[in-house]
């Protein structure tokens, strides 16, 4: 009983599956042409041929553009070097005068 339902459901299933295929040829079909079209290269016989190259001009426009070569000292440079306090550090510090803040309302409400 069991296999003959699971050949009953694979024939089903490869019959709708061809079906399907082909009403999708079926669709596509009528708008195929039967006319051939070769594929035509176009021609660039200019570039192929040498040729005299373009005058040359600046790509930086009017500016004074100006270069130099060589190295300089890193004690040219000012650098500011100040340690910077990690981020974990100042979450810590934030947390601690939190809980100092919270612990401190209480006290002052019972000074008043």
């Amino acid at each position: 009983m069991k296999t003959n339902f699971m050949k009953t459901t694979i024939f089903v299933l490869s019959f709708l599956c061809f079906l399907c295929a082909t009403s999708a040829f079926g669709q596509t079909a009528s708008v195929l042409s039967n006319n051939p079209a070769p594929i035509q290269m176009a021609d660039h016989t200019i570039r192929a041929s040498e040729h005299a190259l373009a005058q040359e001009s600046s790509l930086l426009g009017t500016s004074n553009y100006t270069y130099a070569q060589g190295e300089r000292p890193l004690s040219d440079f000012e650098l500011s070097l100040k340690p910077e306090t990690p981020l974990g550090d100042i979450a810590r510090a934030f947390r601690k005068e939190r809980a100092a803040a919270a612990s401190a309302k209480p006290a002052a409400v019972l000074e008043k």
